[in-house]
Order: structure tokens, then C-alpha cells, then sequence
């Protein structure tokens, strides 16, 4: 499959690039999404919720009241769930929400996941970029060159670049991710993907490993 590669005005530079069938266009398997976006999910939760519990309380074991003949039911202390400041039963603890996931089954869903682009021309391929310098004003107007500005974008650059990274820090909408960061979380989360012309091989090569 070929796609067209844009320059940073939206216009079609003459050239094409050819996209991987076996990538960019295999039938896209939700349960490998699924999985994975779960996993993303869980690894950027802090696990560092607490609440005490009766044994963790601070304060008297002294019986409050009589056993019997209160009219009321037996307490025996104020640590007592039961009671204002008291313990909490089965609060949350400490815990690692991590887990597992096969190599294959995540390169399974950033493939699924860019089969999903293409298939909702959500995809463009762009010319390699730089900036002389970071300036939030230079990405925006690629934004405005692309059409894409009042979208969730995200941009995948072949290497490092930190005059572009800087330029989009401050747009809530736009991203910028290199090949080897990007992940199926942030590719669905994207309205529209766009790909640097030297990002293509670099990404095919990681998800053909």
C-alpha cells in the first residue's frame, strides 16, 4: 500500500512511501487492544492507596461499656469500625497493578492499532522535520498547514528532537513520541497519526521482530 508524503503546508510532495501490508493493513485483533491498553493502564497506576484498619488504630482497648443490660449492643472498642474513627474494614492497601503481557501480543496490537488509522484515513505521512529552535508558534502552524489543529494529534518522530518536543509541550492536544516509545494506548487516544517519512521503516522493523 502506498500513501502520499505531505509537506508541512498539507501539500503532496510528489513522493510516496509504501506501507507494509503485513503492519499497516492486517485484521485488527481488539482482544490484543484490549490487553494491552489495560496493561498501559495499570503500569501508570501509583498502587500507593492506604487506609487503616482496626489493628492500626491509635487509642484505648478499654472495654467502652458492660456486656450486658445497656439496652444496646455489646462494644468492646472504640477502634470498632462501627464507631466514628474507628478502623476501616478490608481498606485498600498498598499494591503493584502490573502484569504480564507477551511480546507478540503487544506488537499484535500497535499493529492492530495502525490498521485501525489507515483504515479511518487517520494516517499521514509527513516529511522529516526540524526546528531551528523550540517555538510553540512553529508547531501550531504545522498543525494549521495540516488541517489538523483543533485535533488530538500525535507525532512520531524517527529519533530524538527536542526543539520539536519542546515546540508542542505546551498544545494539550498534540504529542510527540519517538518510534521506539510510541504504544497502542497513544495511538488509539489520537485523533489523527502522523508519521515522519523516516519513522515508516524504523517502526516496520520494530514490529516485524
Amino acid at each position: 500500500m502506498e500513501l502520499a508524503v505531505i509537506n508541512q503546508k498539507g501539500e503532496d510532495t510528489g513522493r510516496k512511501v509504501q506501507l507494509s501490508d503485513e503492519i499497516f493493513a492486517i485484521e485488527p485483533n481488539d482482544n490484543a487492544i484490549y490487553l494491552d491498553v489495560k496493561q498501559y493502564l495499570a503500569n501508570q497506576r501509583q498502587g500507593t492507596h492506604k487506609s487503616k484498619e482496626r489493628n492500626e488504630i491509635a487509642g484505648s482497648t478499654k472495654k467502652i461499656k458492660k456486656q450486658k443490660g445497656t439496652g444496646g449492643a455489646r462494644a468492646g472498642s472504640l477502634k470498632s469500625p462501627l464507631f466514628r474513627g474507628g478502623g476501616r474494614v478490608f481498606g485498600p492497601r498498598p499494591r503493584n497493578y502490573s502484569f504480564k503481557l507477551n511480546k507478540k501480543v503487544k506488537q499484535l496490537a500497535r499493529k492492530s492499532a495502525l490498521s485501525y488509522k489507515v483504515k479511518d484515513n487517520s494516517l499521514s505521512v509527513l516529511e522529516n522535520l526540524a526546528f531551528d529552535a523550540p517555538k510553540t508558534k512553529a508547531y501550531l502552524a504545522l498543525l494549521n498547514g495540516l488541517a489538523l489543529s483543533d485535533k488530538k494529534t500525535l507525532l512520531v518522530l524517527p529519533e530524538d528532537n527536542k526543539n520539536v518536543y519542546l515546540s508542542s509541550r505546551n498544545l494539550p492536544k498534540a504529542k510527540v513520541v519517538t518510534v521506539n516509545d510510541v504504544n497502542t494506548y497513544q495511538l488509539l487516544n489520537a485523533d489523527h497519526l502522523v508519521l515522519c517519512e523516516g519513522s515508516v521503516s524504523k517502526l516496520e522493523t520494530i514490529l516485524s521482530k
